[in-house]
């Protein structure tokens, strides 16, 4: 496989509408959908969608706040979708708060790392934010014990 390639492959692993997939050697995920097309046993895709952008986002915000020199001792993000009221049911707008947990990040630091992320460093985001708002929070959480 080329370096600007990715591959995924899913297989149907029920008579309705769950599938089974991966990616390279990483364990398998399952996929489902809701009752009564699906049997809610795995994620569906705007599930999968808002994990990738959250874990994208999160991936470059970590990194640019530690090549500032900032510790980071942690990083949860929470994504919400609200999704459109007709068909296809794609998102309007998507929420993403960054709760960071940092003896020395400020304000401005997390403001411009969660920036940098949408405007050049995550892929997800970007190719994302023309088509939904992306609507990025913040909470900072002081690690100093």
């Amino acid at each position: 496989m080329k370096a600007d390639e990715m591959e995924v492959a899913v297989r149907l692993t029920n008579q309705k509408v769950q599938f089974t997939g991966g990616a390279r050697s990483n364990p398998d995920i399952v996929m489902d959908y809701f009752p009564p097309l699906g049997d809610g046993q795995g994620y569906t895709g705007l599930e999968l969608l808002l994990m990738s952008l959250a874990a994208c986002s999160g991936t470059s915000v970590v990194y640019l706040l530690r090549k500032m020199g900032k510790n980071v001792q942690g990083l949860n993000i929470h994504a919400k979708g609200i999704r459109r009221d007709a068909h296809p049911t794609s998102f309007r707008q998507i929420y993403l708060e960054f709760t960071i947990t940092s003896g020395d990040v400020k304000d401005q630091d997390i403001q411009k790392a969660i920036k940098l992320s949408e405007e050049s460093l995550c892929p997800v985001w970007a190719m994302l934010k023309n088509s939904v708002e992306v609507i990025p929070g913040h909470k900072i959480i002081d690690g100093r014990a």
